[in-house]
């Protein structure tokens, strides 16, 4: 009997702290549906974190991939998404309706609205290849995303950054600027992770370029 009453009073205090657990959730889901979208937030996530984040993201699409271009594909696949949803934040929270839609604008909002949203900062570098004009270049010296990153000797050729070529490649069709967008790491002295995004736009989205032109 005395047992029984045990288990019984056990039993109330288990579910009493489930219910205050359920309580600080619910507050915490509350303030987080209660933020301004339309302001930046101040607190920022964690480095340590999102490279948790990322190496669990590698490590599941990993397990279901059979190669390294698949890896790859599935890491730009993901990346696509948040794409999408950064470009619709970024336009609400630069408060316009006007999209752009001539390539260079496109990448000059890529380059800082976007990158400054992702990664608190203005990418280092946009140029065009000098070989091909359909083929444009955004380097970051010291992308977030392969920090604490440790890629093994076997996959050398695999880049992490192609979630950060998803991203760009949704935001560029977002902009009716549809192109093929890969990731390179290409080293430098004293900057081992420099990161190059290589975008090469369609050819449909060229040929309206040189209309747009001529008809200045």
């Amino acid at each position: 009997m005395a047992s029984q009453s045990q288990a019984q009073a056990q039993a109330q205090m288990h579910a009493q702290s489930l219910m205050k657990l359920d309580n600080k959730t619910s507050k915490r889901s509350n303030m987080l549906l209660e933020q301004n979208v339309s302001r930046p937030r101040r607190d920022r996530v964690g480095l340590g974190a999102f490279a948790f984040l990322f190496a669990e993201i590698i490590r599941y699409s990993q397990n279901r991939v059979l190669g390294i271009q698949d890896l790859e594909a599935k890491l730009n696949e993901i990346g696509q998404r948040v794409g999408v949803r950064m470009f619709e934040l970024s336009m609400w929270r630069e408060k316009t309706v006007h999209r752009e839609m001539r390539v260079l604008q496109t990448l000059v909002f890529i380059n800082t609205v976007v990158w400054r949203a992702l990664f608190d900062k203005q990418a280092d570098s946009l140029e065009r290849s000098t070989e091909n004009d359909d083929e444009y270049m955004i380097t970051d010296n010291e992308p977030a995303v392969l920090k604490y990153i440790s890629v093994p000797k076997e996959m050398s050729s695999f880049s992490p950054g192609a979630f950060i070529s998803g991203i760009v490649e949704a935001i560029a069709r977002c902009c009716q600027c549809p192109a093929r967008v890969t990731s390179h790491v290409v080293p430098a002295d004293g900057l081992p992770l420099r990161t190059v995004i290589l975008l090469k736009f369609d050819k449909e989205v060229m040929d309206r370029e040189k209309r747009l032109e001529a008809g200045k």
